[in-house]
């Protein structure tokens, strides 16, 4: 039997290509005769560039930028056939930010550092820049981007200004922004506007350490920096994409594309899944976020089109199975509960999901 594994990341314990390794090694215990292909995935966040080093080669470099508190960061980016694959939360992602300094921090963040990989892109001589969205501690309307390419928002003293709240008295954009002639692509699942109910603030901020009065603070913020961009995106599909990075790229002219269909076209995935007689995928928390479209019910969704089952082993489930099954899930399983508790499944992350990968090979190898 040939089996398709394709994770996504498990936050924050396992990379996407972590998650599949484990999964094939507990299910080679099981079943050596198995023929076992591994396409980790992502969507954009993090492990994009990792996912996509391991499907297209290329080469890896490694950039010191702007980290999100100010302090510098070393992020890894990939060059492949003159196009760069930047992950913005390796320049302003949530895991740079302590815990308990989020709430402090949520209004004060920048996106400088992508801005900054961005032009170590278009000075390495690469003609078009992916920028992978997601998983970001920023809300700043990716003003500290625009600021890294030349176009600083500044008050009405002509100031600087840095953060998301602080974009509240932004006057106007000193500067122009300068990709250098590059083509911008933002990858991204995410299609909130900018604003509103649905925006970047009230939707993201909380998830980054914002109470509802910072986060109406962050709101203010992007709609007075919706005003001075070089273009009105605040109502385009993924301007609201890591905290607002996505309508800084819009107004730059950028592409928005699907970051998990970007990924799937690169990694060969429709090849993997008409060769395959089963499916495995996983992600650290499959819940009824995860049947909204994302990464996972997304292999499921194309499993269940050629008619595939298809199995998902997350860290820890939070939806029915029949909401699963209804998106074509086929059998879903929780490592925490196969192991007995999610510290357990946490403290061993690898050895935890290797282990259900083993059990569930039993059942299901044929």
């Amino acid at each position: 039997m040939r089996v398709l594994i394709a994770p996504d990341c498990f936050g924050g314990t396992l990379t996407a290509r972590e998650a599949a390794e484990a999964m094939a090694s507990g299910w080679r215990s099981t079943a050596p005769r198995d023929e076992v292909v591994l396409r980790p995935l992502a969507d954009g966040g993090p492990g994009f560039v990792d996912v996509l080093h391991a499907a297209l080669g290329g080469d890896l470099r490694t950039s010191t930028v702007t980290g999100p508190l100010g302090r510098p960061v070393e992020a890894v980016w990939l060059l492949h056939e003159g196009t760069a694959h930047v992950e913005s939360a390796s320049a302003c992602g949530l895991h740079l930010v302590p815990e308990d300094d989020r709430a402090r921090a949520c209004e004060l963040v920048t996106t400088r550092g992508v801005g900054e990989l961005v032009a170590a892109a278009r000075d390495a001589g690469a003609h078009t820049v992916v920028v992978g969205l997601g998983g970001s501690a920023t809300t700043d309307g990716g003003a500290g981007l625009l600021a890294a390419l030349g176009a600083v928002a500044v008050d009405d003293d002509g100031t600087p200004l840095s953060g998301g709240t602080a974009l509240a008295r932004c006057a106007g954009l000193d500067g122009v922004a300068d990709p250098g002639g590059v083509r911008l692509v933002a990858a991204s699942d995410v299609e909130n506007p900018l604003l509103g109910p649905h925006g970047a603030a009230t939707v993201f901020g909380p998830q980054k350490g914002a109470d509802p009065a910072a986060a109406a603070r962050l709101e203010a913020g992007l709609a007075r920096f919706a005003d001075v961009l070089p273009r009105d995106v605040r109502d385009q599909p993924g301007a609201g994409a890591a905290g607002g990075l996505g309508a800084a790229l819009l107004a730059l002219g950028a592409t928005v594309v699907s970051g998990a269909g970007l990924v799937r076209e690169l990694t060969g995935l429709d090849a993997a899944l008409d060769a395959a007689d089963l499916v495995v995928t996983g992600e650290g928390s499959f819940d009824r976020q995860s049947l909204r479209g994302k990464l996972v019910t997304s292999v499921a969704g194309a499993a269940a089109e050629r008619g595939l089952p298809c199995l998902v082993l997350a860290g820890q489930v939070g939806a029915g199975r029949g909401e699963a099954a209804a998106a074509g899930v086929r059998d879903l399983r929780s490592v925490a509960e196969h192991v007995g508790s999610a510290a357990r499944s946490m403290a061993e992350p690898a050895a935890s999901l290797a282990s259900l990968a083993a059990h569930v090979a039993r059942q299901w190898s044929t």
